[in-house]
């Protein structure tokens, strides 16, 4: 087992000097707080009552932050150069049949429908962007679609060249029109032409989830356009006379948040009856993540032979090779390496998401690692996240930060960031949370117009 360092081309003097203007930003510019008027306008407007509001701003206090993050184009578009290699090597035949080896039963039926929100997450080094994961299930979007018209943004004096100077583009201009034409094109891909009449949003136990606030804007935008929309526990859902059933109420189809991927529990049963008889459309379904977020992909997507043996042409290998982070297997063979090289490593499940389960190797105990060694685990080379300071009770405070890309079929729809403090993203740091970003203009700046980044994206 090897763990070699990135090879990664030096910067431009341009794109320096660009990411130290970033840099700046989210250093010096601390007066940018979340409008909570704006916000309770926007959800008493989706909701037609408190509840909403209450849910999120009183009982989930740090699921938005208050701030925004600024962040340069030339980084965003090697964002999006690394994902569109990711998913040109997803595509081919010979790399679905490797990762497909070690999938569950369920990701060898082959739907039509591609999968929705899609979430390539990026930490930010200092020799540029590092993909860290994909998840296949990404919560928040619709959440962050408000936060971008919701944060307002001021700077002192110091900084106010540069913030005259920023764009918005991070995303489709009507997001939630965006996300209801990727709810039908998947219909479409299954049904043609026939009406979506219903959609269940699925979740274990729902009523407790922390993204519940999301749940009931989606129900709610899905009744805006027509569509009967119910959130519910698999447990409630039943296959009979070839239909998947919610009471009296047939589901077309099944918005998927469930975090048993491969729908493997007795629980899941009649959903997964329902989806492998091609009676419910399901997305995202168990083949999207077996071919996209079990982390052992990303073993197989940082390892150049095994590139080469895809076929994978040259620049897309350096893409990815110096665009993710580096992965390899857990082997129990080569424990002695792993510890030696534990205090510049990251151990995740394989099927684990969040931060469930994960541990970054300078905090091992050798109690865990041997369980790690146990278990079916990544480990990856430790990208350390970039920061962002803000000014919180009257204190100067540092916080982590990592970007999302929320994609669909290749296409980014919609980039969020999320701030905290600790070993990972947990929405539970005062100051912390999902966060706008604002794009930094590296190249003809002197012709570029300031946008109202309260409302764009």
């Amino acid at each position: 087992m090897t763990l070699p360092p990135h090879s990664i081309p030096s910067q431009t003097t341009d794109t320096h000097h660009c990411e130290q203007q970033a840099d700046q930003l989210n250093s010096q510019c601390r007066c940018v707080s979340l409008n909570r008027e704006a916000m309770h306008a926007e959800l008493w407007q989706a909701q037609d009552d408190t509840n909403l509001y209450r849910m999120i701003m009183e009982e989930r206090p740090h699921l938005f932050a208050e701030s925004a993050v600024f962040v340069t184009d030339s980084s965003i578009k090697k964002q999006r150069e690394i994902i569109t290699a990711v998913e040109s090597v997803i595509a081919l035949p010979a790399y679905q049949e490797r990762v497909l080896a070690y999938a569950p039963d369920a990701a060898k039926f082959i739907p039509k429908a591609h999968s929705v929100f899609f979430g390539y997450d990026f930490h930010l080094s200092p020799e540029g962007p590092q993909l860290i994961e994909i998840n296949t299930n990404a919560g928040g979007a619709l959440l962050n679609a408000i936060v971008a018209r919701t944060q307002k943004t001021c700077c002192d004096l110091a900084v106010e060249e540069l913030l005259a100077q920023i764009t918005c583009a991070t995303g489709a201009d009507n997001p939630e029109q965006a996300f209801i034409a990727m709810f039908l094109e998947e219909w479409q891909a299954e049904r043609g032409e026939q009406p979506l009449g219903s959609i269940a949003i699925v979740d274990e136990n729902p009523e407790s989830q922390y993204m519940l606030p999301e749940f009931i804007l989606f129900k709610k935008l899905f009744e805006q356009n027509n569509i009967n929309a119910v959130i519910c526990d698999p447990s409630e859902l039943v296959f009979h006379e070839q239909a998947l059933w919610h009471e009296n109420q047939r589901i077309d189809l099944i918005y998927n948040r469930l975090t048993d991927f491969g729908l493997e529990a007795a629980a899941h049963e009649s959903l997964l009856k329902a989806y492998l008889a091609k009676a419910v459309v399901v997305t995202p379904h168990p083949r999207a993540h077996a071919l996209y977020a079990d982390k052992r992909n990303l073993a197989l997507l940082t390892d150049e032979a095994a590139l080469l043996d895809l076929g994978v042409d040259a620049k897309t290998r350096t893409l990815l090779l110096t665009g993710i982070a580096h992965t390899v297997s857990v082997n129990p063979d080569d424990a002695e390496s792993l510890w030696a090289a534990r205090k510049h490593l990251f151990f995740k499940p394989a099927k684990g998401y969040g931060s469930k389960a994960a541990y970054r190797g300078d905090k091992l105990t050798r109690r865990v690692f041997g369980e790690i060694l146990q278990g079916d685990y990544v480990a990856q080379t430790l990208v350390q996240p970039s920061e962002r300071q803000l000014e919180v009770e009257n204190k100067i405070v540092d916080f982590k930060l990592d970007l999302r890309h929320y994609v669909y079929k290749g296409r980014t729809q919609l980039i969020s960031a999320r701030l905290y403090q600790g070993q990972t993203t947990n929405f539970r740091t005062p100051g912390g949370g999902f966060a706008q970003v604002i794009v930094v203009p590296c190249r003809d700046n002197k012709n570029t117009q300031p946008e109202d980044c309260e409302n764009s994206l």
